[in-house]
C-alpha cells in the first residue's frame, strides 16, 4: 500500500470535487505498493488553490528514488476544441493543456531553485475519470499521458509504467530527503490543531498561510527564535512542525507550556519520540527521577517544587535537542531559566508567546540575542470577531483578519441575573445548533474562573448535559471529563484551544479596562466559525459603546 501524505483523509467526509479526489486517493493507496508516496491536499482548504497541491496539480507521486509524477485530475465534463481540451467553470473556460504546462513549468523552476532537487526526474499525467476523450491526438497533451474514463481502472498501473518504483539502493538518500522536504514545504503539511478540543475528534486541517510555512525557512546559529504571534496565527502549528522535524531527524524535542489542558492537547497531536509537559510537570518529573517525592499538601507546594527542581543538576537524560516554550507570556524569568536549562548548547529553541493572552499580568521576559518575529494575522477566527477585537484593542496591538471561513454575524445576548444567564446560555447553544453545529462542536467558555462561575455547579442546562473537567486523570495521564455533550470550560483553561462554535458566557466586568479586554480577546478568539457573547447588562452597555 502506498504511503499517503497527509493522513486523516479516510476520516474526512466530503462532497463534490473533493469526494472525487478522495476516491482517486483511495484507489492509489490500495493499488500502488509501498515504494510510492502520494502527496495530496484533498481535505485541506487553501484559498489560493482550492484542493490542489500546487497550481492545478492534485497529486504528486514520488517513488523510492525520489522521482516525481504530477497528476492533474479533471472531474466532470470536458470540452474538445481546436486548441485541445477545455474545462468550463461558472464564469470562464480554461485550457487544460495550458494549465498543465504552467503547473509543470512552475514546479520545475521551484525544484531547480531548491538545493538537492535540481536533477529530480519529473513527469506528468492528466486524469479524467468522468469523461471519455474523443480525439486523443488533438487533446493538446500526449495520449500516453492521459487516463480518461475508459482507462479509469488502469490508473495505478499506468502510474507504475510512467514512474517505476525506482532503485532505493542506487538513489542518493540526501536527494530523496530533499524531495520530500520540498513537497512538505509546498503543501505546508501542518495540522491545524484548532478543531481539537482536548482530544482528537477528527482531522480537520486548513492551510491559509501562518507561521508553520515561513518561520521555519529562517536559518541562523544558534537557532533562538522568539515568536510573538496573535491568536490564530499558527503558533501551535509551528510548534508541531518543529517538534515533528526533530523526531524525524532522530532527535529529542521538549515541548513545555504553562497550561495543563494545552499540554494534554499537544500530547494527543504530537508524534512519539519527544517529551510534552507543563513546567510544573517537568519539575515534578525531575524530582521524582531524583528520588524526591513532592508534597502537594503544603501551602507553598508549587513554589517549593520549582525551587527544588532548580537546585538539581541537569543530567544528560534531561537535555534535549529542541526546546519549545509555548505560552511564553505566562512565564516569569525564573521559569524561563528552568525550561531553557534543558536545551543542549547546540540545540534549537523556540519561544512562542502572545502578549494579548497574558491573563496573569506577568512582565515579559528578556531573551537577549534572540531573533524575534511578529505575526499579526489571525487565520482561525471569523472576520466579524476580529473586526470587533480591532475596535477594542489598544493602538500598540495589531491583529489582522485573515480568516478563510465565512461566518454568521457576531451574536450578543444580555442577562441581568443568574436565572437569565442560564436562559441566555441555552439560547446561545440553541442558535449554534440551529446553524447546523453538533453539540460536540460547541464549547461554552466562562469569562469567570471555575470557583466564581455561576455555570459550573450545573450538570445540565435544559436538554444539554455539560461536560466538565473532573480534576482527575486516567492511567494514561489523560484528563477525565464528566459525561456530557457540550463542553464547559473557563477562559483560563481553554486558552490555547478552540472550537468551531463558542458560547462565551458570564462576561461581566466593572470597567472595560486592559484586563477585561485581554479576557475578551482570549475567549473570543477561541471561535473558529461562530461566536455568541453572553454579557451582563452593565458590561454590554460599555462594550457596545466602545464598539460604536
Amino acid at each position: 500500500m502506498a504511503n499517503i501524505v497527509p493522513d486523516g483523509w479516510r476520516e474526512y467526509a466530503v462532497t463534490g470535487a473533493a469526494q472525487r479526489e478522495i476516491e482517486t486517493l483511495a484507489m492509489l493507496a490500495a493499488a500502488l505498493p509501498d515504494a510510492y508516496t502520494v502527496y495530496h491536499a484533498v481535505h485541506w482548504t487553501r484559498l489560493e488553490h482550492g484542493y490542489s497541491v500546487y497550481g492545478e496539480i492534485d497529486f504528486v507521486v514520488v517513488n523510492q528514488a525520489g522521482a516525481m509524477l504530477l497528476i492533474e485530475q479533471k472531474s466532470g465534463f470536458l470540452e474538445e476544441g481546436p486548441d485541445g481540451l477545455v474545462k468550463r467553470y461558472a464564469e470562464k473556460t480554461k485550457s487544460v493543456p495550458m494549465q498543465m504546462a504552467r503547473s509543470v513549468a512552475a514546479m520545475q523552476n521551484k525544484l531547480r531553485a531548491r538545493p538537492g532537487c535540481r536533477d529530480v526526474h519529473l513527469d506528468y499525467l492528466l486524469y479524467c475519470p468522468d469523461y471519455q476523450i474523443k480525439q486523443l491526438q488533438t487533446a493538446g497533451i500526449s495520449p500516453e499521458r492521459i487516463v480518461d474514463a475508459r482507462r479509469r481502472d488502469q490508473l495505478a498501473a499506468i502510474v507504475g509504467q510512467i514512474l517505476p518504483p525506482g532503485d532505493a539502493a542506487a538513489a542518493n538518500p540526501d536527494s530523496v530527503r530533499q524531495v520530500h522536504r520540498f513537497l512538505r514545504d509546498i503543501v505546508q503539511l501542518e495540522t491545524d490543531v484548532s478543531a481539537l478540543i482536548g482530544r482528537a475528534r477528527g482531522l480537520v486541517t486548513r492551510i491559509a498561510g501562518g507561521l508553520a510555512h515561513w518561520a521555519r525557512q529562517l536559518e541562523f546559529t544558534p537557532f533562538r527564535l522568539r515568536v510573538s504571534g496573535t491568536a490564530g496565527s499558527g503558533k501551535t502549528q509551528l510548534a508541531l512542525a518543529e517538534y515533528r522535524a526533530a523526531v524525524e531527524q532522530g532527535k529529542r524535542p521538549l515541548y513545555v507550556c504553562y497550561n495543563r489542558p494545552l499540554a494534554d492537547h499537544f500530547q494527543l497531536i504530537a508524534p512519539p519520540g519527544g517529551h510534552v509537559c507543563t513546567l510544573h510537570m517537568l519539575c515534578d518529573q525531575r524530582l521524582r527521577a531524583a528520588g524526591e517525592l513532592p508534597d502537594f499538601s503544603q501551602p507553598d507546594a508549587f513554589e517549593t517544587l520549582l525551587a527544588r527542581a532548580a537546585a538539581l543538576p541537569v543530567e544528560a537524560d534531561w537535555l534535549f535537542d529542541t526546546v519549545i516554550v509555548d505560552e511564553g507570556q505566562d512565564f516569569s524569568e525564573a521559569w524561563r531559566d528552568l525550561a531553557l536549562r534543558h536545551l543542549k548548547p547546540e540545540g534549537r529553541a523556540l519561544w512562542l508567546e502572545d502578549p494579548l493572552q497574558n491573563l496573569y499580568a506577568r512582565a515579559p521576559v528578556e531573551l537577549p540575542g534572540w531573533v524575534r518575529i511578529h505575526a499579526t494575522s489571525n487565520y482561525r477566527s471569523p472576520r466579524s470577531v476580529v473586526r470587533m477585537l480591532q475596535n477594542l484593542l489598544p493602538e500598540e496591538f495589531s491583529i489582522e483578519a485573515q480568516g478563510a471561513l465565512q461566518s454568521s454575524e457576531l451574536v450578543v445576548l444580555t442577562y441581568k441575573d443568574a436565572a437569565e444567564l442560564t436562559q441566555q446560555v441555552k439560547e446561545g447553544i440553541r442558535q449554534c445548533l440551529a446553524e447546523g453545529f453538533k453539540k460536540a462542536d460547541i464549547a461554552v467558555v466562562s469569562y469567570s474562573g471555575r470557583e466564581k462561575s455561576l455555570l459550573f455547579p450545573y450538570t445540565e442546562l435544559g436538554p444539554h448535559r455539560l461536560k466538565t473537567y473532573t480534576g482527575r486523570y486516567d492511567l494514561l495521564g489523560q484528563p477525565i471529563y464528566s459525561d456530557g455533550d457540550v463542553l464547559l470550560e473557563s477562559v483560563y483553561r481553554f486558552k490555547g484551544q478552540s472550537a468551531p462554535a463558542i458560547v462565551f458566557a458570564e462576561i461581566d466586568f466593572d470597567q472595560l479596562d486592559e484586563r477585561a479586554v485581554r479576557k475578551l480577546f482570549v475567549g473570543a478568539t477561541r471561535a473558529m466559525m461562530k461566536l455568541v457573547l453572553v454579557v451582563s447588562e452593565r458590561s454590554a452597555a460599555q462594550l457596545l459603546e466602545r464598539l460604536g
